[in-house]
């Protein structure tokens, strides 16, 4: 049976609660749970979290987009986890996760949010937003797409498109959301790593970045955001 004619939800009467290819609004870890087993061909994640925050403290939580930022609820490290277990439930396998992680938490580690899990660190992409951001010492440009896959670790057949660099530069308004991430590289990982029609999954969907580059290759997407 095709990955996409698989059932999506546990139960029939589920798919009432969440539309596909569609903003939904819905706290992501309830859209998980409602999500039958290995039916999912990717994810993408990208936690809020206040590390760079807190850590730093750069007192600029005062402008428009430090409002912006400082509002949006926060996940502490036993939410990212809850949700990097329920996405390894319902990846199929040999599915891949691609986490976004700035340079604090990169340099911080990210094993905790990975503990006692099955996933695979298979690869990391940085991102090049081409503009300058903060920093004490150098100041920061970059973000960081970890990519995780579900076991059985495999690439061939999983894995279509070989010329994506590992350093990608996209520019990228953040007009809409404060963390809009680059809709030609999330179209890119999209295509090497699942067929038309197959689900893909955004639980923390923001900007809707995600949902767009679905729509633009085919893809069938499910995600949501406490805000829509």
């Amino acid at each position: 049976m095709p990955p996409h004619t698989m059932p999506l939800f546990k139960e029939q009467s589920s798919a009432l609660a969440t539309d596909i290819n569609a903003r939904n609004r819905l706290d992501g870890r309830q859209l998980i749970d409602q999500l039958a087993d290995n039916s999912i061909a990717v994810a993408f994640f990208d936690p809020q979290y206040r590390g760079i925050l807190d850590k730093l403290r750069y007192g600029n939580e005062g402008v428009q987009r430090g409002q912006r930022r400082v509002g949006l609820p926060q996940m502490d490290q036993t939410d990212i986890a809850a949700f990097l277990l329920g996405i390894y439930r319902v990846l199929r396998p040999s599915g891949h996760l691609f986490l976004w992680v700035d340079k604090f938490h990169l340099c911080e580690g990210v094993g905790p949010w990975f503990q006692n899990m099955g996933w695979l660190l298979v690869d990391m992409i940085v991102w090049d937003k081409t503009r300058i951001g903060m920093g004490y010492r150098t100041r920061r440009r970059a973000e960081y797409l970890i990519v995780a896959q579900k076991p059985p670790k495999r690439a061939r057949g999983v894995w279509v498109d070989h010329t994506i660099p590992d350093v990608w530069a996209e520019h990228v308004t953040q007009k809409d959301h404060t963390h809009a991430k680059p809709l030609g590289l999330q179209k890119r990982l999209i295509e090497a790593t699942t067929d038309k029609r197959d689900y893909v999954l955004d639980p923390a969907a923001g900007s809707y970045s995600v949902l767009q580059a679905c729509t633009e290759t085919e893809r069938n997407f499910i995600g949501c955001d406490i805000y829509t």
